[in-house]
């Protein structure tokens, strides 16, 4: 009889642009009651593929994020979530069985990487925000480069998205959210020639200030539509 093998088994997932019960069941009430709530709006859904994978790096304003940058669209978003969230009774399982992963913000390894490559691969949006953490003020903070290696591992489009307003909707330290006007915007995707010049090894920096600036500007975009 072999052995086992220890090496990292895939896990099995499901198709990235049918959705399944639980992800209908909350999306189409939850769009209904955002567009009321908080009359979200977007702009740029249609520069996204409508099949294949994804890159999405979003600016981090509340936990409204997710919801926000996730109810718009047709397809669905593979968000990353701290691990510490998929402990907590019910809510584990509802991040589960909505395409979230978890990932350890104190030492994100492997792991996290693996899962957020393979379902690129598969054909899903990824969602991440760089920043790591809620901005304090809504302006986007300096950036985590752990992004950069999905870059260059995984070619797939990358988007940066500008989110303004549910900071305000839902600051930290507050359990209920605001009435308040949030809207999102997605920016034209990193071109190749900028993937090929600031991807590669000794300019993660570089990399990392384009894309931050690319969202800083949709984020820009996104707070002047709201104030208007």
């Amino acid at each position: 009889m072999s052995p086992p093998s220890s090496g990292h088994i895939p896990e099995r997932l499901p198709s990235p642009t049918r959705r399944n019960f639980i992800w209908w069941f909350l999306q189409l009430p939850g769009r209904m009651i955002f567009i009321v709530f908080f009359q979200l709006r977007a702009r740029g859904i249609e520069k996204l593929p409508s099949e294949g994978g994804a890159l999405l790096l979003i600016n981090h304003q509340s936990f409204l994020d997710p919801l926000v940058v996730g109810a718009p669209l047709t397809r669905t978003v593979s968000f990353i979530a701290r691990d510490s969230l998929f402990k907590v009774p019910g809510v584990g399982w509802l991040l589960r069985h909505t395409y979230v992963f978890p990932i350890n913000r104190e030492s994100a390894g492997t792991s996290s990487i693996r899962s957020a490559i393979s379902r690129m691969r598969h054909g899903f949006y990824v969602g991440i925000f760089p920043e790591g953490t809620r901005s304090e003020d809504g302006r986007i903070g300096e950036l985590k480069p752990g992004f950069v290696s999905l870059v260059r591992r995984c070619k797939v489009p990358v988007y940066p998205v500008g989110v303004a307003g549910s900071g305000a909707a839902l600051p930290k330290d507050v359990l209920f959210p605001r009435p308040g006007r949030v809207r999102v915007v997605f920016g034209d995707p990193l071109t190749a020639d900028e993937i090929n010049q600031y991807g590669k090894r000794g300019y993660e920096q570089q990399f990392v200030s384009l894309v931050r600036e690319k969202m800083i500007q949709c984020q820009q975009e996104a707070e002047r539509w709201r104030q208007s």
